[in-house]
């Protein structure tokens, strides 16, 4: 029985196309801010005189903060209302993004682009919850999510390429600056497209202490992982920094289980992953987007160090990946309902597997119709795929109450992965180029080659996370049909795993 006032709906004389539309607007802009920036930090580095090292954290601030809090702003979207924080979330973003163009020293650019990360945080499992509240599961949420998951490749490259026109056109500030009227025009418009989603004040969810113990442990240790694995390979994965940080991020999780085992009402109930295709589907998402995380950023790096590319022309060799990856989205969206999860699942892993083979095996001379744009095709095929059917098994069994709680633990899982991903597979690719690049010298071939290398090794091993996580979803991931219905195994209520009373509670 669903809670009262749970699902937010639309507004009167408001459909759910308007909302899906709404909502797409608003989290495009979100996508678009995690590339826009890539090639625009030369641009920023000259300007404010930053360093090397400063200037990755523009990057690795903005992530940190994103995927440290998003299973708190997830939680806080079920519990304080979807649309009120999803509005916060702009808001928040909105004068963040106007703080970073107007920034005129590293530091408070570092500091804003956390500010910005934050906004994301409540903005991405905020608007995810309510599509996943407003379109009833199956058919509807399938096609639903299937546009959501195209916009993620779309929306990636877009990034890219306008980042490279505004920076080399009237600033590097506009990248930021563009985010400012979007962000407040969506805030705005909420309260007349969305209701807020909250529970009414005499529902049982609405009586519930916050858990401020589980939300304080969680976000610390998620944060710490996150920008560990950031850090790992440049500071190296067996200095006393990083493995001391690990042994912190494991402490912060123990603490986090016991604190949860005996909270009246948990911030994350355990008993969620009891839903095995929910689990299943969390941690084939760390797998997949560790192997995404790190095809794009060694992709745009072939290009470039590998073909010569300028950053603009790399931008645009990435239009028929983005295109493949809507296709990809629209295939996976109508397959799912007929096939179930898993075998759309594993096909779009076996796709994305051989397009990293493709690039795997690009010599260093070739040329982008033949070696490039077959691999970027298959990869975003593969993409879609694999990104529309993990964020609908992610929501099978969770009630519409608990829509912030999936919403948060599938977008952890992304950005978890995509850093883990990204940092294992750099340390490999990596390992002994600085050696290899002084014996290459001045010679540009020799130094090609060395590149050439070390973006074979990258794409070799990404493709081996995206194999493990095909083999993952093959054996693991529930078979049938049945694994997309919201009946959930016993103990966990139909309308979400907080309904059913555990003796462990006190």
């Amino acid at each position: 029985m669903r809670a009262s006032g749970s699902r937010p709906g639309p507004r009167a004389g408001i459909g759910p196309g308007l909302i899906l539309a709404f909502l797409c607007v608003g989290q495009f802009m979100v996508f678009i801010d995690v590339s826009i920036v890539n090639l625009a930090l030369p641009s920023i580095q000259d300007g404010l005189g930053m360093s090397d090292v400063s200037l990755n954290y523009i990057v690795t601030a903005y992530s940190t903060v994103l995927g440290g809090f998003l299973l708190l702003g997830g939680r806080l979207a079920d519990r304080l209302g979807r649309r009120r924080v999803l509005q916060a979330g702009f808001v928040l973003f909105a004068a963040a993004s106007l703080a970073s163009g107007l920034a005129e020293n590293a530091a408070t650019l570092i500091t804003a682009r956390g500010f910005q990360g934050l906004g994301s945080s409540m903005i991405a499992p905020a608007a995810l919850s309510i599509l996943t509240a407003t379109f009833a599961e199956g058919p509807a949420r399938n096609r639903a999510l299937g546009v959501w998951g195209s916009l993620a490749g779309i929306a990636s490259i877009a990034g890219v390429i306008l980042g490279g026109v505004l920076a080399d056109g009237p600033g590097w500030e506009w990248i930021f600056w563009i985010n400012v009227p979007i962000g407040l025009g969506v805030a705005l418009l909420a309260p007349r497209v969305v209701r807020d989603g909250r529970g009414e004040p005499g529902d049982a969810g609405a009586r519930r202490p916050f858990d401020a113990a589980g939300a304080a442990t969680l976000t610390a240790a998620l944060l710490l992982l996150i920008f560990t694995l950031g850090e790992a390979t440049r500071v190296g994965w067996g200095t006393v920094r990083t493995l001391g940080s690990l042994a912190g991020v494991v402490a912060l999780l123990v603490v986090f289980v016991l604190v949860e085992s005996r909270a009246s009402a948990p911030m994350m109930p355990l008993k969620v992953f009891r839903l095995k295709t929910l689990r299943t589907a969390n941690i084939s998402a760390v797998l997949v987007f560790g192997t995404f995380g790190a095809l794009f950023y060694f992709a745009s790096l072939f290009m470039q160090d590998v073909y010569g590319y300028s950053p603009l022309k790399a931008g645009f060799a990435y239009v028929p990946l983005a295109v493949s990856v809507a296709v990809g989205s629209g295939l996976a969206s109508a397959l799912i309902t007929k096939v179930a999860a898993r075998p759309v699942l594993v096909a779009g892993l076996a796709v994305t597997v051989g397009g990293l083979l493709m690039l795997w095996r690009a010599p260093a001379d070739g040329g982008y119709a033949v070696h490039l744009l077959p691999a970027f095709v298959a990869l975003g095929l593969g993409c879609g795929m694999c990104f529309v059917t993990l964020q609908i098994a992610a929501f099978v069994g969770i009630g519409d109450e608990e829509a912030g709680l999936g919403a948060g633990l599938i977008n952890t899982s992304q950005e978890a992965g995509g850093a883990l991903g990204l940092a294992v597979i750099s340390t490999i690719a990596y390992n002994g180029i600085g050696g290899e690049l002084a014996r290459a010298g001045l010679d540009p071939l020799g130094v090609r080659d060395v590149h050439a290398a070390a973006n074979h090794d990258a794409f070799l091993s990404a493709a081996c996370f995206g194999f493990a996580a095909l083999l993952f979803a093959l054996f693991l991931m529930p078979r049938g049909k049945s694994s997309m219905t919201s009946t959930p195994p016993p103990g966990v209520s139909a309308s979400g795993p907080e309904a059913a009373p555990s003796p462990a509670r006190k």
